[in-house]
């Protein structure tokens, strides 16, 4: 290492500039979706090629995407060889198209105009408390998705590939062996539950959601091998949920409503159940002070993400147990996952 090198690994960035990285932290958000967008990480998976390829193979303009991955590639994300070619590294790899833990449909959804629009009227919804989604947009989110097909798909490919809430936390923290009929309520294209039933061959699924949303569920049940023993019902929780569940598992569904229609949706679930009936809850638990970490920053950020696109909100323990005793339940227990987020098991009172 060169005396340069070593100063300037040693020395601290100052806060005028660190500062400055922030604020311009969304052009690199943007950044990471075109390359997503144009599936640079899987044009790169056989080795390192110059801007001029990639943008050949890519339908991109030379020179605009050289200067895009070479602002990529100042934060890790793609790298640059002594021959001035493009290659993966750890972070880019993640980009690419069907490998374990993909974040490119993720990228591509959090980078699309109906994400990042409601995102430039902030201010309104802290101003007003209203979600700046239907400011922007004059609908709700999920009425947005439901007239415009293209990103209903987008979205049911970003969610199903959510690095926050991989399938397999659940399946690894919670212990399925005593239940017969699990329903996966809001469980959209049916990731979680074809994982909780590949891993116990015992359990019968109802998947339920709205009509348009669980359309694409059968190709992935069929895949996971479980298409037999699952059973696909469409349907609006806010009027009724399916009833002869053992649990009932709402997976990041709770947290994109206000506490009124989050108590509604309880409601619904508490109908449909026994006594002997468990309702699990997958959310994140916003902790109840600021702390100085990756995991909090993660969190805070999604929380906002609720304030802005759906109206609703993470919450911290409780906050979940009011909700749950409002709609008639009683929270049990909250078991962590190493993925950051929890499990809130709630009986019927």
């Amino acid at each position: 290492m060169t005396t340069q090198e070593t100063t300037q690994s040693t020395n601290p960035v100052p806060p005028a500039v660190e500062l400055r990285l922030m604020i311009t932290g969304y052009w690199i958000s943007q950044s990471i979706y075109v390359a997503a967008k144009l599936g640079i990480a899987d044009l790169l998976k056989d080795g390192p090629k110059s801007s001029d390829q990639l943008a050949k193979s890519a339908g991109a303009h030379p020179d605009a995407l050289h200067r895009v991955l070479r602002a990529l590639a100042s934060v890790g994300i793609f790298a640059e060889n002594q021959e001035g070619h493009f290659e993966l590294t750890p972070l880019a790899a993640a980009l690419q198209t069907g490998v374990p833990g993909s974040l490119r449909d993720w990228a591509v959804m959090m980078g699309e105009e109906w994400v990042w629009r409601p995102w430039g009227e902030l201010l309104y919804s802290v101003r007003t408390g209203e979600t700046a989604f239907e400011h922007v947009f004059g609908m709700g989110h999920f009425d947005y998705l439901s007239r415009n097909p293209e990103a209903g798909e987008t979205h049911n490919k970003g969610m199903t590939a959510s690095p926050m809430q991989p399938p397999s936390a659940v399946v690894a923290a919670y212990d399925f062996s005593g239940i017969n009929t699990l329903v996966d309520v809001g469980g959209g294209q049916g990731a979680q539950i074809a994982a909780v039933l590949k891993a116990n061959s015992h359990i019968r699924g109802i998947l339920f959601d709205l009509p348009h949303v669980i359309e694409g569920a059968r190709s992935l049940l069929e895949v996971g091998g479980v298409a037999a023993r699952c059973e696909l019902v469409g349907g609006d929780f806010f009027q009724s949920v399916p009833v002869g569940g053992d649990v009932y598992l709402l997976k990041a569904v709770i947290h994109d409503w206000d506490d009124d229609r989050g108590i509604a949706i309880l409601k619904n679930c508490h109908r449909a159940m026994t006594k002997q009936s468990k309702l699990l809850l997958i959310e994140r638990v916003m902790p109840t002070r600021v702390e100085q970490s990756a995991a909090f920053q993660l969190v805070a950020r999604f929380d906002l993400q609720m304030l802005v696109i759906a109206g609703g909100r993470d919450r911290t323990e409780m906050e979940h147990r009011s909700l749950l005793m409002a709609a008639g339940f009683k929270l049990t227990r909250v078991i962590a996952t190493p993925f950051g987020v929890s499990i809130i098991e709630g009986v019927t009172v």
